[in-house]
């Protein structure tokens, strides 16, 4: 059987305590996994603050550059590596997709925070001056509860975890379309979660307005409004995106890739990727190699 592609849980990366949490400060942290610049999954919730250093940090092959009072938010399943330059420090937090939804009545809970949304673009965030000390006081206690015996300790970092999401998801929040409805709001969030479920199988923006109880204009129009992306393209684009995901895993080939996409053939499958993307997988592949992301 063939190596699959580094996907990690939190235990391998850490003998902390606790299977559902791992937080640490970034220096020390990195020092162990320093084989964690190569590109790579994890299965659970991981934020970063950094508080000091620079270079690249590159999330399902977007590169973002690395600068003090940044935060990441990374959800499960997206490929990342870095390429820092110089001592970086800060804070890192892993977290298990049931550590926070067994502490909350509502499980869908964090899909409210656009940074947990996996649209690249909300998920880097530049702290204002303003909330520096904030931040990094909670970040501080988060630390300081972990590494303490008291009793609740682990509902006491669930609550200063909650202060911090909604804390940066205030920023983010103020710069959301304001025409938006909760309605629409919704409506795209579960066309997105449908896509997520079913992108191998149903291709087409009609199945997925059928799903939704809704016309495939509605789902159109609604997609153009506050995406500016048309609804076939949602779809395509996650497609693309899984490809590249797994055109990373260097010891898979192109046909098993088109297989696990439900491509009738790998020629249907190389067409697709080069109309979206304007070069094969091939070509992909060996860009990926030559700039070792």
């Amino acid at each position: 059987m063939k190596k699959e592609f580094p996907i990690y849980d939190i235990c391998t990366l850490s003998d902390y305590k606790q299977d559902d949490i791992l937080i640490s400060r970034f220096a020390p942290y990195l020092e162990i996994h320093k084989n964690l610049h190569l590109p790579h999954k994890h299965n659970f919730y991981h934020l970063v603050l950094f508080t000091k250093g620079g270079g690249s940090h590159a999330i399902d092959f977007k590169n973002f550059t690395v600068k003090p009072y940044q935060i990441y938010f990374m959800i499960p399943g997206q490929v990342h590596s870095w390429s820092f330059e110089g001592k970086v420090d800060g804070y890192v937090i892993n977290f298990s997709v049931p550590f926070l939804q067994s502490f909350l009545l509502k499980p869908d809970y964090l899909e409210q925070f656009p940074f947990f949304s996996g649209a690249l673009d909300d998920m880097v965030i530049d702290i204002p001056e303003s909330l520096h000390t904030h931040v990094i006081d909670l970040f501080e206690q988060i630390v300081a509860e972990s590494e303490s015996n008291q009793r609740l300790s682990a509902d006491m970092v669930r609550a200063l975890m909650l202060q911090l999401f909604i804390s940066i998801g205030r920023l983010s929040f103020n710069h959301q379309t304001p025409h938006t409805t909760a309605y629409n709001f919704t409506l795209l969030k579960n066309f997105q979660k449908l896509i997520e479920k079913n992108f191998t199988t149903l291709r087409l923006p009609k199945e997925y307005a059928e799903l939704l109880y809704i016309t495939p204009n509605h789902l159109n129009a609604l997609c153009n409004d506050v995406l500016g992306t048309p609804a076939g393209e949602v779809i395509r684009n996650r497609i693309v995106l899984e490809a590249k995901r797994l055109l990373v895993n260097f010891e898979l080939s192109i046909s098993e890739i088109a297989y696990r996409l439900n491509f009738t053939d790998n020629s249907y499958f190389s067409k697709f990727f080069k109309k979206q993307e304007g070069l094969t997988p091939e070509d992909f592949r060996k860009q990926i190699k030559t700039q070792k992301l």
